[in-house]
């Protein structure tokens, strides 16, 4: 499959801080690209360099074959760009603002007049199109964002943080919003903190954390490598588990008992047989799946911050 993107050790400081340490990795053209990390990382900062927003200190963008920093105006016409903040005029209608950002990309005239049509049914927003912005839920708001920037027929969309702080009906839009512009082909770099996101939508995924790469591949590829293999016990009158051989760490969690183990089928066959033993009643056992949470803790040592 063709790259639609290459980062290339991007490397930014501000003053005394670093915010990119040589960031690379590659997207897939027709994917689903998860950038992972907490706020501070170092994700929006990657964002705006790809966008050609700001320049960074050394490192190359590569985006469908052409030099960022040769090719800008080239590059800005093939992507469309969703920053964290709402870039939105509250005081005009939903029409008026995609008119605006649509001459902005260089749509015009009935071309634009056609877009905007099919973008406010994407968005599901067709109803609202001329109700004033600060009339809209938070929700919403991203979702005209999102709008705005699938105007002119990117086939790089970047998504940077776009369900922070909306209601869950927004979230599911904008889900399925990614999954239809899939469908046609075009690539989508996600990035958020939010793990069970990036688990439900990404097909890669690069994991950043104080402006660095931790760990880059295909998600499936990455929970088999590093995710806590794990066997969660709940038991009668919350009682202690026995020693269970094959069981390398027990931990509370949330009712029961989290088992970390090597190997979870053998593990569950002993752990019946101890609990049994001790005529304790099993209230549940299950194999947990495998989690980006588990993988994050594995490579850095901690939870994802927030």
């Amino acid at each position: 499959m063709e790259r639609s993107l290459t980062v290339n050790n991007l490397a930014k400081r501000y003053g005394a801080k670093t915010a990119l340490d040589n960031v690379s990795f590659q997207v897939k053209e027709g994917s689903c690209f998860g950038l992972l990390g907490p706020n501070g990382a170092g994700k929006s900062t990657t964002m705006k360099i790809i966008t050609g927003i700001i320049d960074a200190d050394s490192g190359e963008v590569d985006v469908f074959g052409q030099d960022i920093r040769k090719s800008a105006d080239q590059i800005r016409r093939l992507i469309g760009y969703v920053p964290q903040e709402i870039t939105l005029y509250d005081k005009i209608s939903a029409y008026n603002n995609l008119i605006f950002f649509g001459e902005m990309y260089g749509v015009k005239g009935r071309l634009l007049k056609e877009r905007i049509k099919e973008v406010l049914e994407q968005v599901g927003l067709s109803e609202r199109v001329n109700d004033p912005i600060h009339t809209y839920s938070g929700g919403m708001k991203r979702r005209i964002n999102i709008a705005a920037a699938m105007l002119h027929k990117p086939k790089l969309i970047i998504l940077d943080e776009p369900t922070v702080g909306i209601d869950p009906q927004s979230r599911n839009h904008i889900f399925e919003i990614i999954k239809n512009l899939r469908s046609e082909g075009v690539t989508i770099i996600y990035s958020t903190h939010y793990m069970e996101e990036v688990e439900s939508l990404c097909d890669d995924i690069a994991i950043i954390d104080h402006g660095k790469v931790i760990v880059q591949g295909n998600l499936d590829d990455l929970l088999r490598l590093y995710a806590t293999k794990a066997i969660y016990l709940e038991l009668e009158n919350q009682s202690h588990p026995p020693v269970i051989p094959g069981i390398n760490k027990v931990s509370e969690h949330k009712k029961g008992w989290l088992l970390e183990t090597d190997e979870v089928l053998p593990s569950m066959e002993h752990t019946i047989q101890a609990v049994t033993e001790t005529g304790t009643k099993v209230k549940a056992l299950e194999m947990m799946k495998p989690s980006l949470e588990s993988v994050f803790l594995s490579l850095t040592g901690t939870t994802l911050r927030d």
